[in-house]
């Protein structure tokens, strides 16, 4: 369908190299997008984008840790070098602490959000001014449905969650008039790597089936069509919003 067609589009997924990154990657490369995959194992990167190749999709790898913010900012220039443009952002890089309120240490609050929502801040800050010179772009961040509903000692997981979504808002508010919307997808419980002790545990896997509307966990590919959807014509009248992908999780009780 045309309206999901992103042919000639230039997409930078950070950490894409595995799980639901990579899904959102092979999805935007599966609508005819040239797609950056990235993250801090270059050879976990080669071998990610190795087996895109293999499907016949165009690939390319920038390895960066997505919170050095001189070290993104090359990766950007550098694409737009070589692509004419980065098209569509999706700041998907993040990682989780448990604490509870005692034990929460501040550097462990910084270290979270300057992962979660610092890092993304300015890796929009790079993506913006190609994009406000084109009149058109995609910038989406991965969020949480832990930024919408409470959970015990994830503290500083949960309000960087919920920043980027006010972020994902005033950015869409400042970066409108310009073409370029800003969008932020929620997910739920995925069958990922980063998940597969939570999975094993019994108590907690029966507690995300049974409150999930769907009685199941959610693959990773069931995320890629939301990731699609906004970054295509078919989400162009779409910013500012929070698509919650979750298997009915926040909607049912």
């Amino acid at each position: 369908m045309k309206m999901f067609d992103l042919s000639g589009k230039t997409a930078l997924v950070t950490g894409s190299s595995r799980g639901l990154g990579f899904a959102m990657a092979e999805g935007l490369a599966a609508a005819g997008a040239t797609v950056v995959l990235n993250g801090r194992d270059e050879a976990m990167l080669a071998r990610s984008a190795e087996t895109l190749r293999r499907n016949g999709h165009t690939v390319d790898i920038r390895a960066f840790d997505a919170r050095d913010i001189d070290a993104a900012r090359t990766a950007v220039e550098s694409v737009i070098a070589r692509r004419g443009g980065i098209d569509i952002l999706i700041a998907n890089a993040g990682i989780a602490h448990r604490a509870t309120l005692d034990e929460l240490k501040p550097e462990d609050w910084d270290r979270i959000h300057g992962s979660n929502l610092r890092s993304c801040v300015f890796l929009a800050q790079a993506v913006a001014p190609s994009m406000k010179a084109k009149r058109s772009g995609r910038i989406i961040f991965t969020t949480s449905i832990t930024g919408v509903m409470g959970r015990a000692t994830i503290h500083a997981y949960a309000s960087s969650k919920a920043g980027l979504a006010g972020l994902a808002r005033s950015l869409a508010a400042e970066l409108g008039e310009f073409g370029v919307t800003c969008n932020s997808i929620a997910p739920g419980y995925f069958d990922t790597d980063l998940n597969a002790a939570l999975i094993k545990d019994p108590a907690f896997n029966q507690r995300v089936v049974t409150r999930t509307a769907l009685h199941r966990w959610g693959q990773p590919a069931e995320v890629a069509g939301a990731a699609v959807f906004l970054a295509s014509a078919a989400g162009g009248y779409v910013t500012g919003q929070q698509l919650v992908v979750d298997g009915g999780f926040t909607g049912t009780m």
